[in-house]
């Protein structure tokens, strides 16, 4: 009896079908990308901790509260119960573990700390909490190791929100591949992570490099597109340039510095990839967010310059103007003074 042969065709025009749909609903191409500010769009914190836990595919849409996953939501837990003993305001995010991550289950990450503890367990939570979050110690019984490099994670929490599910999955992606093409594999770690805030900016991602003077930043990025991979490793990451048109905001700064704060910035030397010797920074004025990723990037601060140094320049020319007719008629008056009283004498 002869079989029917599957219709493979149709099974990849379907599934490629179902791929640009979800594009155009839910990722780069939906029709909210590039519709609001980014600027100003995080909230102030000190101090952010990464816990390695399964993979982005398995966490549900509340992984820190879950009673099917206790280990994040007894850390949180434990984070909230001790907030008003914390010297700063610290955030926790579920990040990925498992092959090609170098992370396990149980596994911390502290920024700006840039430390990672191994051996998180259900039952030493308010041990490392008291430790290393409280008191700014050593953990008494974890194990701890000093990282290196810069941080990239990626919003894929797809359970959360479709929108970081279809854009997180293709930006590490893209990241992976530009990575390898620049032999950074060693210095640049790039993982999926749990919801940020702001589900509306996807692709979301944040940043954390070592910069100048030991210091450690921490940049978000959203409405982030493959398109800006490479922007990100190449200007942010290696020169430590920002990247504006999908510049968030970033770790450590103030409400009031956050919405009045420049967009125009330079991450002092970037992350020792490549020291930046640009002194010069485009683009240093106010910055809007156009559709379709147009941005309208101008200097407004040079417009006001040049408006006033033209302003300052007639003004002298002006004055300078009536101080030779001021002389001339002086020098004139004086001329007739003088003809007159030689005139006088002469009689």
């Amino acid at each position: 009896m002869a079989t029917t042969p599957e219709n493979t065709t149709t099974d990849n025009i379907s599934t490629e079908s179902v791929i640009v749909d979800d594009d155009v609903t839910y990722g780069f191409q939906r029709p909210e990308m590039f519709t609001e500010k980014l600027t100003g769009s995080v909230n102030p914190y000190g101090r952010h901790v990464f816990l390695s836990y399964k993979s982005h595919e398995e966490w549900p849409a509340r992984v820190e509260s879950s009673e099917s996953d206790p280990l994040p939501k007894r850390l949180a837990g434990a984070i909230k119960n001790r907030k008003n003993d914390l010297a700063v305001k610290t955030m926790l995010t579920v990040c990925e573990s498992g092959d090609g991550t170098g992370l396990s289950d149980g596994d911390v990450l502290v920024f700006p700390d840039l430390v990672k503890y191994r051996g998180l367990e259900e039952s030493n939570i308010d041990s490392f909490v008291e430790d290393v979050l409280v008191n700014s110690k050593p953990w008494s019984v974890g194990t701890e190791e000093a990282v290196t490099g810069s941080y990239v994670f990626v919003c894929a929490h797809n359970s959360r929100d479709k929108r970081c599910g279809v854009c997180g999955p293709v930006l590490i992606e893209k990241f992976n591949e530009e990575i390898g093409v620049r032999g950074l594999k060693d210095e640049v770690f790039v993982g999926a992570c749990s919801h940020v805030g702001g589900h509306k900016y996807a692709g979301n991602l944040i940043i954390y490099s070592k910069v100048q003077d030991e210091k450690v930043s921490g940049h978000w990025y959203g409405y982030v597109t493959p398109s800006d991979v490479v922007d990100l490793l190449d200007q942010h990451i290696k020169k430590g340039e920002i990247i504006e048109r999908i510049w968030r905001g970033e770790m450590g700064v103030p409400p009031v510095e956050k919405a009045e704060k420049a967009v125009e910035q330079t991450v002092p030397n970037g992350n020792g990839l490549k020291e930046n010797t640009k002194d010069e920074k485009e683009n240093t004025g106010g910055c809007c967010q156009g559709a379709n990723g147009f941005s309208c990037c101008r200097d407004d601060n040079s417009e006001a310059k040049k408006s006033t140094y033209m302003f300052d320049f007639f003004t002298k020319k002006w004055e300078q103007h009536e101080i030779y007719t001021a002389a001339a008629v002086v020098g004139a008056v004086a001329t007739v003074a003088v003809a007159y009283s030689l005139y006088k004498r002469s009689r």
